[in-house]
């Protein structure tokens, strides 16, 4: 039975957690909090891959402020860990200062902690109680999940359409499909990724910058541009140096466009074709090589439609506008040779937000 007052700490913790959420990749985000006698003595939460843990951030802030944590609770949104990695092992520091008891709200999907963790403590004689809020807790690192159990990127696909499903007019005119605020949203997307792709045909039409703007961020998403045969002129904002750009092409590549661009510092991923396209897989495997653990793919419409093809992807974020614009604009998915309602992709509504005039619709397989 889950008591009012570890859901109460738990979801402080979570609050603290999402202080950190697009800043620890390929970490998770984490928070934790020091309870003793129902008063809060210390909290903190993981700030970048490399840095202390939330446990540790938690112990220092409490000792900082001159309190024993000698038999007091900690709530933790994720396992501790109990290896050594860049960091020293959190379930160390929660022995040493004698922390009497630890709320986790789930287990470390990683195989290095999977459970351990826990199991550590109790041998070490400490209370553990797992699964408070786990659901929060899961959803909040959806994406670390994905990456450590199925060894590639989380695919999340954004899509911003008129509510007849175009994505712009037969013109290729899209400027400004949805609002304002629903832009500022699109933009928070884009700060809890780790990179964010886009192929050659939205270069060339909408000439993207791909950075944050409209919401407050400490980093800048890596830029993916998926252009086998480098078409994509040298100056265009995707090239800027606002961010750091990645670009995946064939051997069907001018080697002096590839030299100009890593002159620029630009990184070159060369992949093979197969029947002249890239493999959606190969494209992941490299990412995943490079630890991105939250790709947001931005279109255009061949991509998008290839990721839903093969069914890799993990989650769509779903702009609508309250606009029309008729059966001769462009839709946001292509063909997916589907002629029985039976085959059609089922999707999971998550929720729905009003953002102004227009709907975000979260939506999972």
């Amino acid at each position: 039975m889950e008591n009012r007052q570890d859901i109460k700490f738990m979801r402080i913790a979570l609050k603290e957690a999402k202080k950190g959420k697009g800043y620890t990749h390929p970490n998770p985000a984490v928070g934790a909090v020091i309870v003793k006698d129902d008063r809060i003595l210390g909290k903190g939460y993981h700030k970048r891959a490399g840095m202390p843990h939330a446990e540790r951030e938690a112990i220092k802030d409490a000792l900082s402020k001159g309190h024993s944590i000698e038999g007091a609770t900690m709530y933790v949104t994720l396992e501790p860990c109990c290896h050594y990695g860049r960091t020293l092992p959190c379930t160390e520091a929660i022995i040493d200062k004698r922390i009497k008891r630890v709320v986790v709200a789930t287990l470390d999907p990683n195989p290095q902690v999977a459970g351990k963790g826990v199991e550590i403590l109790r041998k070490n004689r400490v209370e553990v109680k797992t699964g408070i809020l786990e659901k929060e807790a899961k959803k909040l690192n959806e994406d670390f999940f994905v990456y450590i159990q199925k060894k590639r990127p989380f695919v999340h696909l954004k899509i911003a359409q008129t509510i007849d499903g175009k994505i712009a007019t037969k013109t290729g005119s899209s400027k400004w499909i949805t609002g304002e605020k629903a832009r500022r949203y699109a933009h928070r997307l884009r700060k809890e990724a780790t990179a964010v792709l886009v192929g050659k045909g939205t270069a060339l039409t909408d000439n993207p910058q791909l950075t944050v703007r409209n919401y407050p961020s400490k980093k800048q998403p890596l830029r993916v541009l998926v252009d086998k045969s480098l078409e994509v002129p040298l100056d265009f904002k995707i090239y800027s140096s606002d961010a750091s750009t990645v670009v995946i092409t064939s051997e069907i590549a001018p080697s002096e466009k590839i030299k100009k661009l890593e002159e620029k510092g630009i990184k070159i991923i060369r992949l093979p074709l197969k029947e002249g396209r890239f493999d959606i897989n190969d494209i992941l495997k490299a990412l995943y090589d490079m630890e991105v653990m939250h790709l947001l793919v931005e279109g255009g419409k061949g991509i998008i439609t290839e990721f839903i093809e093969k069914g890799v992807f993990d989650k769509i974020s779903l702009f609508v506008a309250p606009k029309i614009i008729g059966e001769d604009g462009i839709s946001g998915i292509g063909r997916l040779g589907i002629e029985d309602i039976s085959e059609a992709i089922n999707l999971r509504i998550e929720s729905i937000k009003k953002l102004d005039r227009d709907l975000y619709i979260e939506l999972y397989p």
